[in-house]
């Protein structure tokens, strides 16, 4: 007889695992001890859910790289019992812990799927209940006995987006993520539709490595018509900065003031790394195809290509945390490792 699919659900806290209390109005944290209680429809699901949580579940504005690590080391001492984990997140930094944990898992080989909800569990019009729901649905799909997803993923609002190609875009609307660089891997209608061209394809004999280290000797400077000088060399001028991600404007422009230019030339000669990503949603930077980032490319800047801010930031890190050489740092900085880039 063949053995249940198991998932493990991880809750790190966030809106879906609050209900509320209808007499004092108040909400407080799900017990997720009565999940299948609380959601009876999991029952259908045919598959064992187990779930671990948070000693402290956090609200997503407080996550860090500690948390990232917590979040990795719950999934390396549980890989060989589970089929699948889902991890429970609040959705304003999702996609940067998703995008991280993309990175920390090298040649993960099972899937990951990243949900939360804008509306708590318990309410009446909520969207946690079909994130969750189709989440684990996921997460327990298999293929001729394998995982059908072996990445990374995030699942919000009837679509599976691959993680690291992920950004928030709305606060308000049930449909918060988009990704607008690469196509979803799953929609969620009547059935499930995967779309296999779409799904990253890891090397399953390698075994699972596990990255701890994540170096946020970093930062994010988003240009803007009139910023000056100052500005720029305060951020440079960081005690400690190892990397900047630069957002630019369009195809990856930026000004041709002689100031300008000087300043990110000195950052570079000190060994600061500098990624040039566009501002825009979607598209992504093409070094040198206007005068305006030709002097970026002259510099040596990092093209980030169409990788977004969250996966830019969070890949640095991870390139900074497993000590990859100044000779390498931006050919591996330019090269799709988790398919976070083209």
């Amino acid at each position: 007889m063949e053995k249940k699919t198991s998932i493990l659900l991880i809750y790190t806290g966030g809106t879906i695992g609050m209900v509320k209390d209808y007499r004092s109005g108040a909400l407080k944290a799900f017990d997720f001890g009565e999940l299948l209680k609380r959601i009876p429809e999991l029952n259908q699901l045919d598959c064992r859910i187990d779930s671990i949580s948070f000693d402290k579940p956090i609200d997503s504005s407080n996550m860090n790289t500690a948390h990232w690590a917590h979040i990795a080391t719950l999934i390396e001492e549980n890989y060989d019992d589970y089929d699948g984990f889902v991890v429970l997140h609040g959705s304003d930094t999702m996609s940067y812990t998703a995008s991280a944990l993309s990175f920390m898992l090298e040649n993960l080989g099972k899937p990951v799927i990243f949900t939360g909800s804008q509306l708590p569990i318990g309410d009446l019009r909520t969207d946690a209940k079909e994130n969750l729901i189709t989440s684990i649905q996921i997460a327990a799909l298999r293929e001729k006995g394998l995982p059908v997803i072996r990445e990374v993923g995030l699942y919000f609002e009837y679509k599976l987006y691959r993680a690291n190609r992920t950004t928030k875009i709305n606060a308000e609307h049930f449909e918060a993520f988009a990704s607008l660089n690469h196509p979803p891997l799953i929609e969620s209608g009547v059935h499930l539709k995967v779309y296999k061209d779409s799904v990253w394809r890891p090397d399953l004999g390698k075994k699972l490595k596990v990255h701890k280290n994540m170096d946020d000797h970093v930062a994010i400077l988003k240009l803007f018509p009139g910023m000056g000088e100052p500005v720029l060399n305060s951020v440079l001028g960081i005690p400690g900065l190892k990397g900047l991600v630069l957002e630019t404007y369009g195809a990856g422009n930026a000004p041709t003031e002689p100031w300008l230019i000087a300043s990110l030339r000195k950052a570079v000669a000190k060994g600061i790394y500098i990624v040039n990503v566009t501002q825009c949603s979607g598209g992504g930077v093409v070094m040198g195809r206007y005068e305006t980032s030709k002097h970026l490319e002259d510099l040596q800047i990092i093209n980030g290509k169409d990788i977004t801010t969250e996966s830019a930031i969070t890949k640095m890190m991870y390139l900074l945390g497993c000590d990859v050489s100044a000779k390498l740092f931006k050919t591996v900085f330019e090269t799709p490792l988790r398919g976070e880039m083209q």
